[in-house]
């Protein structure tokens, strides 16, 4: 195996995690460290992994729980434009190819059809479908949060994990990932979740 090569490198850096005790998720500060016995190092790695991570979301309601669940299970698939998820196709070997991935509005709409919610396809007609988070309300786990220049100018979205990070398929060459929710250039949020809720 290559280390400079992503299939071989991630493969064989499992692998070697798994042997030396990292297993589900535990003990893994003790695997990198097997590895490398450097604290520095170890930390470095575990910043790096938590962005492929959610956590433990606790949303206010089921439907924006399954949201955020769909939107975490998909972290680490790449940025397509126009995409709407993954497609598999079965090789003649037998194993499993997958191509494609989601844009930012992709994932979200197909997140929140995960929870039993339709919602429009793009960024834009998102933000105007609502319902809106009245400004000064904090924003919750589950809300769509949306970016642009102006409210008839919104061009990303991500949907919350908590009041100051997003899961968001940012752009391209980037993959699906979790990230501070950006107030730089912040227009607004909605709360898809509450129309089921207020069912």
């Amino acid at each position: 195996p290559s280390r400079y090569n992503p299939h071989d490198a991630i493969y064989a850096a499992a692998a070697y995690l798994c042997d030396s005790g990292a297993r589900d998720g535990r003990d893994l500060h003790a695997a990198i460290f097997a590895y490398n016995h450097a604290e520095w190092y170890v930390k470095k790695v575990l910043a790096q992994a938590e962005k492929y991570t959610c956590g433990a979301v606790q949303a206010s309601n089921s439907a924006a729980q399954a949201a955020i669940t769909f939107a975490c299970d998909q972290l680490g698939l790449p940025y397509v434009w126009g995409g709407n998820g993954p497609e598999l196709t079965e090789l003649p070997n037998g194993q499993t190819q997958v191509r494609g991935g989601f844009d930012c509005s992709g994932l979200t709409k197909a997140a929140y059809a995960a929870a039993g919610i339709q919602i429009p396809r793009t960024a834009q007609s998102q933000y105007n479908a609502g319902p809106r988070v009245p400004a000064g309300q904090p924003v919750l786990p589950g809300d769509l949060v949306f970016f642009g220049s102006g409210s008839r100018a919104v061009t990303h979205v991500g949907i919350a994990v908590s009041a100051e990070e997003m899961v968001d398929a940012p752009d391209r060459g980037l993959v699906v990932r979790v990230e501070r929710i950006w107030r730089s250039n912040f227009v607004g949020a909605a709360r898809p979740a509450a129309v089921q809720a207020g069912r």
